[in-house]
């Protein structure tokens, strides 16, 4: 069996080559980041919070108008919306589970745990829709969503 070698994808080597330096991540782009599990890889067909990372702090040339440089930045900005939903997602089910053990504030801690688990479950389902809709995910082009969700790293192709 022949070694796999992970190597960057095209659109990583595309980003390095128009980066003009380093952009500071903002407050809820770092907590998105920090809300994320970690991925296990098999396939690489996703991307993990370190690579949305290194999307996320490229920085661009503000006056380039070359098609590489467009698409880049629209990669940016889809990462960004996806990262900041997930603060979204997190706040609803916790909050989500603090009213529910509020309101089961007469009954006593067996009733509570029954019901908490659920409720967190439902609340990331809830959270992320409501993030969609304020970071307008909802709204945003499906290019824009693909160009998002492209991973980093792919395995080597080698021609045998």
């Amino acid at each position: 069996m022949a070694a796999t070698i992970v190597v960057p994808s095209d659109m990583t080597i595309v980003e390095e080559k128009m980066s003009i330096g380093k952009r500071r991540l903002g407050l809820f782009e770092s907590t998105g980041l920090l809300g994320m599990l970690p991925m296990l890889h098999i396939h690489y067909s996703k991307m993990d919070k370190g690579d949305m990372r290194s999307v996320l702090s490229k920085k661009y040339d503000p006056e380039d108008t070359r098609n590489a440089t467009e698409i880049c930045r629209r990669r940016q900005q889809a990462v960004s919306r996806s990262v900041v939903s997930q603060n979204f997602m997190w706040g609803t089910a916790w909050g989500m589970t603090g009213l529910c053990w509020w309101s089961f504030r007469r009954y006593n801690y067996q009733s509570r745990l029954v019901a908490l688990p659920f409720i967190f479950y439902g609340g990331t389902f809830v959270g992320r829709a409501l993030g969609d809709v304020i970071t307008f995910r909802n709204a945003e082009f499906a290019r824009d969503r693909f160009l998002g969700s492209l991973p980093a790293k792919v395995f080597l192709s080698g021609s045998d």
